[in-house]
């Protein structure tokens, strides 16, 4: 039996818009936004803030410096939130403020990290409606990548996906998409129409539902994420129904929760011997140079290595590598930007505490626990 299986998690990765532009294959750069209508558009603003971007870039630029550490670390399984329509439609999703498509040739740009799950329960994998989530699935089925969270009708998009550790040890993923993210009721997978696997409210009679979903297929030696994209996009705050829903799946048998929707970090929890993480935060985007909430630091990004023990599903370590966004690729964050973070993080996350380790990662104490974060109705 292993001692430890440790998996990577980060929030949203978004190769669509602007990052889509810097690579080999940009799609048409048409946007139906209120202020920008060239994908182009936001290139240029990350440069007016860093400098040139050598376009066309090779497929592993955006993620930079997280490929070198994910070598080291040597995660059992990589999962992302991937919060991008990979899709040459136009079939823009009316209503919707904001669309992100990846053209498919671009997938080097995604199988470079090697994600052996891809996130898709979110509020832009409709964003070129059924026929674009179409080609997203079929994008990723070519690729030889796993996804979970939508799907052709309700069966594909509630079934998890499986990651399989040593002979006796499996990583099931399932996710959900709630309608506080921004999801439109409508993108909701049925028995006959594609779509994501939806939550219209995150109450208990839903907690419950998932977790039942989780307990028909999880076995002795098993690990179960339930990744939820909930909330808005900036705050540090959690909302009761998020903390009520965290801990019952928690309750009903899920080892780790992977929140993500907010555009920066939010709180960690240790519930029951159990992890949650409400919010990991945009990994890759093209938001650089887009000011506002300069206040939140969302340049600065985080990924997590989660370590949990084999067999039993407890927290036995909880690493977190500190990034920065520049010229849209992650870089190294600065000494003074990894103590925001940690100072940050530990003020957030009431009743554990963050440090930094030898190597330059926040690092939980996972002995700690007490009071849940801070929330609001």
């Amino acid at each position: 039996m292993r001692g430890a299986v440790t998996l990577f998690l980060c929030g949203d990765v978004m190769l669509g818009r602007g990052v889509d532009q810097i690579l080999p294959h940009p799609g048409r750069p048409t946007l139906r936004e209120d202020y920008v209508t060239d994908a182009r558009s936001y290139v240029e603003l990350a440069e007016a803030v860093n400098g040139p971007i050598p376009a066309p870039v090779d497929p592993a630029w955006p993620w930079g410096e997280a490929l070198r550490v994910l070598d080291g670390a040597v995660p059992d399984a990589r999962i992302v939130n991937l919060e991008t329509s990979v899709t040459q439609s136009d079939a823009f999703a009316p209503g919707k403020a904001v669309h992100y498509r990846m053209h498919p040739a671009n997938m080097p740009a995604l199988t470079v990290a090697r994600p052996d799950v891809c996130v898709l329960a979110n509020n832009h994998v409709l964003d070129f409606g059924r026929p674009g989530l179409e080609e997203t699935l079929d994008s990723l089925t070519g690729a030889g990548l796993r996804a979970v969270g939508a799907g052709r009708d309700t069966d594909e998009a509630d079934a998890p996906a499986l990651v399989r550790v040593g002979p006796a040890c499996r990583i099931l993923v399932f996710a959900l998409g709630a309608q506080s993210s921004g999801i439109p009721p409508d993108w909701a997978a049925t028995i006959d129409r594609s779509g994501v696997a939806y939550v219209r409210e995150l109450s208990s009679a839903a907690a419950e539902d998932a977790a039942e979903r989780v307990r028909r297929v999880k076995r002795p030696g098993d690990i179960a994420v339930v990744s939820v994209h909930w909330g808005s996009n900036w705050g540090y705050l959690v909302p009761r129904d998020q903390k009520h829903f965290a801990h019952a799946l928690v309750d009903g048998g899920v080892d780790i929760v992977h929140g993500h929707s907010s555009h920066h970090p939010r709180p960690v929890e240790v519930y029951r011997d159990r992890l949650i993480l409400y919010g990991c935060g945009d990994f890759i985007d093209d938001y650089e140079g887009i000011s506002g909430y300069e206040e939140y630091r969302d340049d600065l990004r985080l990924g997590y290595l989660v370590s949990v023990a084999a067999d039993t599903g407890r927290p036995t370590g909880l690493r977190m590598f500190p990034l920065r966004a520049r010229r849209m690729r992650l870089e190294p964050a600065a000494d003074e930007d990894r103590a925001w973070l940690r100072a940050t993080l530990d003020r957030i996350s009431r009743g554990v505490r963050i440090g930094i380790d030898a190597d330059g990662m926040l690092s939980l104490d996972t002995a700690a626990a007490g009071p849940a974060p801070e929330t609001h109705p």
